[in-house]
């Protein structure tokens, strides 16, 4: 049967998360709803990268397997019948054997900081006016490429197979008035990038240092790990697939 991946983006405000869930709201729930309204047939979908309650994403994807052929205008119309706060930006048909979350090769993670009070950001990024290190928090930040193990930063209860994860890049960055935390890495575990987040504001802080925060991802202690920092700074930025997954190199 012929497979399609389906490129999304979408603000997670008024969502439990990416995934489909018992008496919540997620992203999938809205996406298969759409779809069995235009095409009148029921639709189940698979997604890439799960993200959390008020988690948003600039590019996320899902796959399903599907009959026909979806028509250049059904997003058009599927895009008519979805939530203001999604958008199917796009569809690739792809290999039936194409698996959008285990094809993935890496996902990239925003997330985003503001310093002075601002009501255009209050559901797209954090308030945090204290005063910080910039110097610290990059120190901290090249401390995550040193280390694959990070199951300290993953939520109990999270069964994850392994708490091993490959960062590509981490590196916090200066917007405007503002700080942007990215990070990017073959997998991440539950709640992993705000855990980092959290704690590298506690290097900048001057709380603790950046060995203090070595030694936190080596201890494997999540009791140690400050995930207080909310969802709706967080973007999932990218999935990158390989050559030929989609068609194209990259998206």
């Amino acid at each position: 049967m012929p497979r399609y991946f389906l490129e999304v983006a979408y603000m997670g405000t008024h969502y439990s998360g990416s995934q489909v869930q018992e008496n919540a709201g997620s992203v999938q729930e809205e996406l298969e709803k759409a779809f069995s309204v235009y095409f009148r047939k029921q639709v189940q979908m698979t997604g890439s990268s799960r993200t959390d309650a008020g988690v948003h994403a600039l590019q996320n994807f899902f796959h399903l397997d599907w009959e026909e052929a979806i028509p250049d205008k059904a997003l058009y119309h599927i895009n008519a019948i979805l939530p203001a706060d999604i958008v199917l930006k796009a569809h690739y048909p792809v290999q039936p054997e194409s698996h959008c979350r285990f094809d993935a090769i890496s996902r990239e993670y925003h997330y985003h900081i503001y310093r002075k009070k601002d009501p255009f950001l209050k559901d797209r990024a954090f308030f945090y006016p204290y005063t910080l290190s910039f110097d610290k928090l990059q120190a901290a930040a090249e401390e995550v490429m040193k280390h694959t193990d990070f199951e300290a930063f993953s939520k109990r209860n999270a069964q994850a197979r392994t708490s091993v994860c490959i960062i590509l890049r981490s590196q916090w960055v200066r917007r405007d008035e503002g700080l942007e935390y990215q990070v990017e890495a073959n997998r991440f575990l539950r709640g992993m990038v705000r855990g980092l987040v959290g704690t590298m504001l506690q290097v900048g802080r001057g709380r603790i240092t950046a060995e203090d925060f070595a030694r936190i991802i080596e201890a494997k202690d999540s009791s140690k790990v400050d995930f207080s920092v909310p969802g709706h700074g967080l973007f999932l930025a990218k999935v990158k697939y390989g050559e030929g997954v989609l068609g194209v190199q990259d998206v």
